[in-house]
């Protein structure tokens, strides 16, 4: 990815720090994009309340994806409040987080462990998802004696998957060029059309790196519950498409107010509604930020959607 008005490193250290800062900045955007709308939805007083319904109407299932704006704080309130309900019931085998990566998790630490506890073993990056609003949901599942798992591709993967052509020929056409105009749209038009492939590959990588998370964790009887960026549980272009059409998924995706894009018809199975997210300019937030880095270095969220 390149800062406006610099010129466009070939592939190689350069791109691969200036295509992660995009993600970094996309991170950023996430909040609006990706989410969907759902003609009866919850207000806010009683969303947890017709959240467990919802639940209930969608199980069993192997996984349950839950799709975020990050930047909605009752979209986090609501994960907690499924990982309770499904542990509660012996439901729950897992929770797989886009917000650490693979190959880090809590498997092992004692139902009366501490936060700090399991930060460290999860390798929780604060500066790039606050632990404020995630810690409750993995502590629910820790004080629930079930292992929380990181999902997301390993940093140190990052610029192989961005080289590797072959991501290219992952999806269908139409899903692949409604990837690319999601990077285009969330970056606010400023993101490099030469990043844009980069960009998409390192995008489906991580997709896959959760797919393999999950199925990793399944267990006959139970349910995985996947949280992640709501672009990234979409049935026609995420997680759903790296793995076999026999595993059972119900996707949900969280929209926080009603100026959140909608989702393509069957990427989601339930779409739940809950209130707006406190307005901001992202996209001005995204020029500041682009100009006062010139030089452009891989940020603390660069593994963010």
């Amino acid at each position: 990815m390149q800062t406006p008005g610099l010129p466009v490193a070939a592939p190689g250290r350069g791109a691969l720090a200036k295509a992660v800062l995009a993600l970094g900045a996309l991170a950023a955007l996430a909040a609006l994009t990706g989410c969907a709308a759902n003609p009866a939805a919850d207000t806010t007083a009683d969303s947890a309340r017709g959240w467990g319904r919802q639940i209930d109407a969608l199980l069993p299932a192997d996984v349950l994806l839950l799709g975020e704006q990050h930047d909605a704080p009752e979209h986090q309130r609501l994960q907690r409040d499924t990982v309770q309900r499904l542990a509660a019931r012996g439901q729950l085998a897992a929770v797989v987080m886009e917000m650490a990566e693979r190959g880090h998790g809590t498997t092992g630490l004692p139902t009366s462990a501490t936060p700090a506890q399991a930060q460290a073993a999860l390798q929780w990056n604060d500066a790039a998802w606050p632990w404020q609003a995630y810690g409750p949901v993995v502590m629910a599942a820790v004080q629930a004696g079930v292992p929380v798992l990181g999902g997301n591709l390993p940093r140190s993967t990052m610029r192989a998957a961005m080289q590797d052509t072959a991501w290219d020929a992952h999806l269908p056409t139409p899903a692949l060029q409604r990837q690319y105009t999601a990077l285009r749209e969330g970056h606010c038009g400023l993101l490099p059309e030469s990043q844009i492939a980069p960009m998409a590959r390192i995008q489906m990588a991580r997709d896959a790196s959760m797919a393999q998370a999950v199925q990793g964790a399944m267990q006959p009887g139970k349910t995985v519950v996947l949280i992640a960026g709501a672009g990234h549980v979409h049935r026609s272009m995420g997680v759903p498409t790296h793995w076999p059409a026999s595993v059972r998924a119900q996707v949900v995706v969280a929209r926080a107010g009603a100026s959140a894009p909608a989702p393509e018809p069957g990427d989601a199975d339930t779409v739940l509604e809950t209130a707006a997210a406190p307005a901001r300019d992202a996209c001005a937030e995204l020029r500041q930020q682009w100009q006062a880095q010139p030089t452009p270095r891989p940020p603390a969220d660069a593994t963010r959607p």
